[in-house]
């Protein structure tokens, strides 16, 4: 028998659902030898456990497929890395997006690191995302399916990385990912998507955050300051929200509040029915922890944004770079109040992710800056 050769030694991180269980199989079927690694993270005492039922399917595909598989446990990397950082920032009234750290310091971070460590030449996820390579240059693109691409939580890749990274899924839609895990007899084809936060599943935020925050009443305002209803604590609420608070003076027409400011300090929240009528000025939002994946980003440059997961793009021009500190000063052209402190922004040119940073802070623009 003549046997295939073998590309490499690709260790996958399978969560036991559909996508990672299909990467498995299509690297396997293209000559890699394929190792099934299912990360271990922390979960809390009072959320009913998941992850032995996603550890026992992953361990089914690698049985049916035959190869082996390996539990890494990063308990402790997650509580410190993840959810602290989320419990924080919180407090802090910012809005964190636990997605985007759970993939830099659990999946391209710890498990990356020690699959590197243990001969590993790649290391392949199920993300809807794909890796270009031109000569010896590689870039990160969206996913082929619009609707599934995760290229915004993957900002905070390194291009030494991307060499060394597959994902086998970002050139398919979400129907022929079903259809060909169907063709491979994959038992996990037909589970549902898992939701929720990054590990923790289809857990709701503000409960997650009510058993590490205690709750406070405070006062719901509107745009003039005039007190309309009570909230359980700021910090739970992002800019945007209209649900979770409760206004006693309600107008005429019913019509519903939304989020529009908060005063952390004050515990107050500032609600309007017209947000988008709110006359906001001119802004000026700053970034620090900047990652220019493409070595594209300068002073005076125009680009494309998202500032959430399947967000529409936004236009923002540079207004200053620093490259040694990893810091960035943008003005977004069309003014949008839901843009908070904490939010990652994703810089792109066509389907080519150019890296982002996290908003630290927002200032008035004045002719003086």
């Amino acid at each position: 028998m003549i046997q295939k050769e073998k590309k490499g030694r690709v260790f996958v991180g399978v969560s036991g659902g559909v996508d990672s269980s299909l990467s498995l199989a299509l690297l396997q079927s293209q000559g890699y030898e394929v190792v099934g690694v299912f990360i271990r993270t922390w979960q809390p005492d009072w959320l009913e456990c998941s992850w032995r039922d996603e550890k026992r399917d992953a361990m089914r595909v690698c049985a049916q497929l035959d190869v082996p598989f390996i539990e890494l446990n990063l308990e402790k990397e997650y509580e410190q890395e993840v959810v602290r950082y989320m419990l924080d920032e919180y407090r802090r009234g910012r809005t964190p997006n636990p997605d985007v750290m759970c993939n830099r310091a659990i999946k391209f971070g710890a498990f990356f690191r020690w699959a590197r460590e243990q001969g590993a030449d790649f290391v392949a996820t199920g993300h809807y995302a794909r890796i270009r390579r031109q000569g010896d240059h590689f870039s990160l693109l969206r996913g082929v399916d619009t609707n599934k691409d995760q290229s915004y939580f993957l900002w905070t890749l390194k291009e030494e990385q991307l060499p060394h990274i597959l994902f086998p899924v970002g050139e398919f839609k979400k129907s022929e990912v079903r259809a060909k895990a169907r063709q491979f007899g994959i038992v996990t084809a037909p589970k549902p998507d898992s939701q929720g936060i990054c590990f923790l599943g289809d857990v709701d935020m503000k409960d997650f955050l009510r058993h590490y925050i205690n709750e406070r009443e405070g006062e719901v305002v509107d745009e003039k300051g005039n007190p309309i209803g009570t909230h359980s604590g700021a910090m739970f609420f992002t800019l945007g929200e209209r649900h979770g608070f409760t206004v006693h003076k309600k107008t005429t027409d019913g019509g519903p509040y939304y989020v529009v400011g908060k005063d952390v300090e004050k515990n107050i929240l500032i609600v309007s029915q017209d947000p988008g009528g709110i006359e906001e000025g001119e802004k000026i939002y700053f970034l620090s922890q900047v990652n220019d994946l493409e070595g594209s980003f300068l002073t005076g440059g125009m680009f494309d944004v998202q500032i959430r997961y399947r967000g529409s793009l936004k236009k923002v021009s540079v207004l200053s770079y620093d490259e040694n500190k990893k810091e960035m000063r943008v003005h977004f052209y069309s003014p949008d109040y839901t843009i908070a402190p904490g939010q990652s922004v994703v810089f792109y040119d066509g389907d080519v992710c150019l890296g982002g940073g996290v908003i630290d802070s927002i200032e008035a623009k004045t002719h003086n800056n």
